[in-house]
């Protein structure tokens, strides 16, 4: 420890989905969704093609939801336009939901590590061309196919004034074996493109794609980004609670 990532690209859409869907998939880790506006949770869908790090090249594609931190109060809006603070206050973090991932030895280690919910998928990335995509399949089913439209230069990337040359540090949250736990997770990027909107999205007939169907998806990503140069520290999980 910590796992370190040199080099990674990725693509992700961000959607506002049903709290009480959301809510209800993520029943078994013991957390609770942060709801940004009365009844809406955060789901974001993520694609990264690994390419130097610790755990070797794989690609890997990521079901996560912004949840409050393990003891706090289940956070609901009663307004429509809540202050920024009270969304992403202290111990908010991005519960890992699902992460199916292209080679057998990440998916051990990261089982084993971390608690990561990683089985062995087919995930197809593209990430050469202006518009990026992933199609997921699983056990011979699609799960999804996900394209994202180009955005915008992000001046300065994750690693801008507002987090200092270390990056910006984020808690991950997992849950295996009947325990949940906290993995700090420090990412810094270049060559970042964000806008809102901007994903197009197709559900296949894989259970995942029916939960997903149960959020609300398809529906219009709230914003989309991708990422040409990305390094993530992974430090060591610890119980959460």
């Amino acid at each position: 420890m910590p796992v370190e990532v040199r080099e990674a690209t990725a693509g992700m859409a961000t959607y506002l989905v049903r709290a009480d869907a959301a809510r209800a998939i993520i029943a078994y880790s013991g957390l609770d969704v942060v709801e940004p506006l009365p009844g809406k949770a955060v789901c974001a869908l993520a694609f990264i093609e690994y390419l130097d790090g610790d755990l070797g090249p794989y690609r890997e594609f990521a079901v996560t939801f912004l949840v409050a931190g393990p003891g706090d109060r289940p956070v609901r809006r009663d307004r429509l336009v809540p202050r920024v603070a009270e969304v992403f206050h202290p111990g908010a973090g991005a519960f890992v939901h699902w992460l199916p991932v292209t080679q057998a030895f990440t998916m051990e280690a990261g089982q084993s590590i971390w608690g990561f919910p990683k089985e062995l998928a087919d995930v197809d990335i593209r990430m050469r061309t202006p518009y990026k995509r992933c199609v997921l399949r699983k056990d011979g089913r699609l799960v999804l196919d996900l394209l994202i439209k180009p955005g915008v230069p992000v001046p300065g990337g994750v690693a801008g004034p507002w987090t200092g040359r270390r990056g910006l540090a984020v808690d991950a949250y997992t849950h295996r074996d009947q325990v949940t736990r906290r993995v700090p997770w420090v990412c810094r990027a270049e060559g970042v493109r964000a806008r809102p909107g901007g994903a197009l999205i197709r559900l296949g007939n894989h259970p995942i794609a029916k939960e997903l169907s149960e959020l609300g998806l398809p529906c219009r990503a709230l914003m989309t980004g991708s990422v040409r140069h990305l390094q993530m520290t992974f430090h060591g999980a610890e119980e959460a609670g």
